[in-house]
């Protein structure tokens, strides 16, 4: 996949967590009596992109999207998982239906502040090379053609679905060994889907780059990283996503933006929103200037 010099000038990395608030940041990187409608524009404030996990467990209303992009940035990015019942429940299968009522839910409502789709298979779903080729191949690119997808399947909406033709990002997470395979890897390129990267428990390692993106999830084990990623880790991190980003770390020497979510596998984690902070600064950016602030401050 090559980028258009456009695109190229533009690569850059976007640092953040999984999810914008969890009830063991409170004290630590949300203030006490923060209230709860509050907390998206607070991290918002202080990172550059967060991943909507709250889309997984059911579909929302067009009325959230429009006030999650009131109350974040102008450059600010939110990523969103894709629904479990495309999924989870159905397994990736009938899956022009199951996309199209994604979208009616209103995601592209988001417009320009619409980071990546990420879609994450469950752990027990192995490379079944039809169903994923279909699945990726029903897979919207642009506003226009998820607008085409909705009508063509469920039929004529309204207000949901806005005008343009903007680019809609994809990402694919596996979990399943079977997934460590070239044809998967050929797969994912054919269809301009990027692969999920990241070490963490239960998932299958691919590491290609399979898209003019990169998408990160660094979802640390409580047992190796207790109190969050350590310096070394994050300086070994930042490297490799300067690579991507001038191009020096691709094979085929093209830059790729990169977009990159922390999450703490242990319930009581609080960490990620100070490790995308911790990251951010080594690579430059928002989330530079607060970095050096205790948590207890928070």
């Amino acid at each position: 996949m090559l980028l258009t010099p456009l695109a190229a000038a533009q690569a850059r990395a976007f640092i953040g967590t999984s999810a914008w608030s969890k009830e063991s940041w409170k004290g630590h990187f949300h203030p006490i009596g923060l209230p709860e409608r509050a907390t998206l524009r607070y991290t918002a404030q202080r990172l550059a992109t967060v991943e909507a996990n709250t889309t997984f467990y059911g579909l929302r209303r067009p009325s959230d999207f429009l006030g999650w992009a009131e109350r974040t940035p102008a450059d600010f990015v939110m990523a969103v998982k894709g629904h479990r019942a495309v999924t989870h429940d159905h397994r990736l299968r009938d899956p022009e239906r199951h996309l199209a009522e994604f979208f009616t839910s209103g995601v592209l409502l988001l417009g320009d502040k619409l980071g990546p789709l990420l879609w994450q298979i469950e752990r027990t779903q192995p490379f079944e090379p039809d169903i994923i080729a279909r699945f990726l191949a029903a897979l919207p690119h642009t506003v226009s053609q998820a607008r085409e997808l909705v009508e063509r399947t469920l039929g004529p909406v309204a207000d949901v679905l806005p005008d343009g033709n903007r680019r809609i990002q994809h990402a694919f997470e596996v979990r399943h060994p079977s997934f460590a395979t070239p044809a998967f890897v050929e797969l994912l390129k054919r269809h301009d889907v990027a692969a999920v990267f990241g070490p963490a428990p239960h998932r299958t390692a691919i590491d290609a780059l399979t898209s003019d993106f990169v998408y990160v999830r660094l979802h640390a084990s409580a047992e190796v990283f207790p109190d969050g990623y350590d310096d070394a880790t994050l300086t070994r991190w930042a490297g490799t996503i300067e690579g991507w980003l001038d191009g020096s770390g691709c094979p085929d020497g093209h830059p790729r933006g990169v977009f990159a979510y922390f999450a703490n596998r242990a319930p009581s984690g609080w960490h990620p929103p100070f490790d995308a902070i911790r990251l951010q600064s080594l690579l430059g950016g928002r989330g530079g200037a607060e970095s050096s602030i205790p948590a207890t401050l928070w």
